[in-house]
């Protein structure tokens, strides 16, 4: 084996780790792999000989190509993302066993509503409360990166975990009762109960639905709150929930609609003492092309 396959071979050990954190950095999978192959061409053209900590080496320079990208897309925007921005969600089936290797990505802890959330910081915050409180990056190795002093970056840190934690809605955790609780959802949409939509939704429920810039009319990105409210998009919108097939979606139960095979749109939502209290509804075309989308259940 050559000096450079055995390179390429190391940098394969790190790559589900390093794209997680891409992931959770961009809540975009197309811009997390991207980042990834950045971080190898890196890699690639340093003297990897030099490097003591090559996880390290690559989690840090993963995060400074994120952090790049974040400040870049800030810059370029000409408008504000908007609360109807949805991340890219990461779907399985139901009842798959997850593949150790994909297990990082996949991992429950980083639901939408938590991506949704961290959409939300500057993105030093971001970069910071990544690394360090989902990875246990030191803040030693974070600070050359937003440049600050590591007291400064554990200020930054500090700062993003209290507007985390103000932000990020509590969620029940278990399968069973998410399922339960999104079949009976699918059956009253599909039967026009508009009561028992409103037994299922929290009174403050908050939607979010991502259609992309060019979408108009009653299809168009918004958010809604308010049970009433959302009962009747839910209504307005019954005829997918003919189609629709219950996937893990972030690692909790959620929707893949397909109407003809093709898919529309997926939703995540945040389920709490058995009533939905967020819908994450992705139905932007260009985005959901990209999507690995689970097969139906025969």
């Amino acid at each position: 084996m050559t000096g450079s396959e055995e390179l390429a071979e190391r940098f394969e050990e790190h790559r589900g780790h390093l794209k997680a954190v891409a992931y959770r950095m961009l809540g975009s999978l197309a811009e997390a792999e991207d980042a990834v192959q950045e971080a190898w061409l890196r890699l690639s053209r340093s003297d990897a000989d030099d490097i003591g900590n090559l996880g390290g080496w690559l989690t840090t320079v993963t995060g400074r190509i994120c952090l790049d990208l974040l400040r870049s897309r800030a810059a370029r925007r000409e408008e504000p993302m908007g609360d109807a921005f949805v991340p890219d969600p990461v779907l399985r089936p139901l009842a798959q066993v997850v593949d150790p290797a994909e297990e990082v990505l996949q991992a429950d802890s980083v639901g939408l509503a938590l991506l949704v959330v961290l959409e939300n910081l500057a993105p030093d915050e971001r970069l910071t409360f990544v690394l360090h409180d989902m990875f246990a990056v030191p803040f030693d190795d974070i600070a050359p990166i937003v440049e600050r002093s590591p007291a400064a970056t554990r200020q930054l840190a500090s700062r993003a975990r209290r507007r985390v934690r103000g932000a990020t809605p509590s969620a029940d955790p278990d399968l069973g009762r998410q399922k339960r609780v999104l079949d009976a959802f699918l059956a009253a949409s599909r039967g026009g109960d508009f009561e028992a939509l409103l037994e299922l939704l929290h009174p403050d429920v908050v939607l979010r639905a991502d259609s992309g810039a060019l979408v108009r009319g009653a299809a168009a990105s918004k958010v809604v709150q308010g049970a009433k409210t959302v009962a009747e998009q839910a209504l307005m919108f019954a005829r997918y929930a003919q189609a629709a097939q219950l996937v893990l979606v972030n690692g909790s139960v959620g929707v893949v609609n397909a109407p003809g095979g093709r898919v529309q749109s997926v939703m995540g939502v945040t389920i709490a003492d058995g009533r939905i209290t967020g819908l994450y509804i992705l139905a932007d075309t260009e985005r959901l092309e990209r999507l690995e989308v689970p097969r139906p259940a025969v």
